[in-house]
């Protein structure tokens, strides 16, 4: 299915596209009339919020996220299988206590209707969501990457302990 392969992608896209956006129309803005939107320094950065979190989830997916592949690789195929159900694990555990106390915050700014810095009417908590939906696509890269580890695994093939970003 074709957002499952590129859904990060996309995210990725539209929010670094909107805050390379911004910022280059303001410093023009800036520098050359002398005017600037109050918004333009707020919204950029909670636009990192959904860039960063949905490149950890893209990071998650290709498996290129930090690791000690050195030691595993040296471990016998078990060993190997092992570690990487242990990785899941504690991702899936990790990233459950990120989503509930996330939530958390998101509820929070939504209750007390907190606007973004020199807006009227931009909810902060529209950003926010990003990190708790973010940690549910992690969630499920983490469970696609055991099921793979698990049918390797099951075949008797080797595991892929040196992605790629390029992959």
């Amino acid at each position: 299915m074709w957002l499952d392969a590129h859904l990060e992608q996309v995210v990725i896209l539209i929010a670094y596209s909107g805050m390379a956006g911004i910022i280059f129309v303001e410093v023009i803005r800036r520098f050359f009339f002398g005017l600037q939107a109050p918004w333009s320094t707020s919204i950029p950065v909670l636009l990192f919020l959904w860039l960063t979190w949905f490149g950890a989830s893209l990071n998650v997916k290709k498996r290129t996220h930090l690791s000690l592949n050195e030691i595993r690789m040296k471990l016998p195929r078990g060993g190997q299988f092992a570690c990487l159900i242990l990785d899941a694990v504690l991702w899936i555990g990790f990233g459950l206590m990120v989503i509930y106390f996330t939530t958390t915050q998101v509820t929070l700014a939504y209750d007390n209707y907190a606007i973004v810095p020199g807006t009227d009417n931009v909810m902060q908590w529209w950003f926010y969501l990003a990190t708790p939906l973010a940690w549910v696509m992690i969630i499920y890269r983490v469970l696609q990457n055991l099921y793979a580890d698990w049918a390797r695994y099951r075949r008797g093939d080797s595991f892929n302990l040196q992605p790629s970003i390029m992959d």
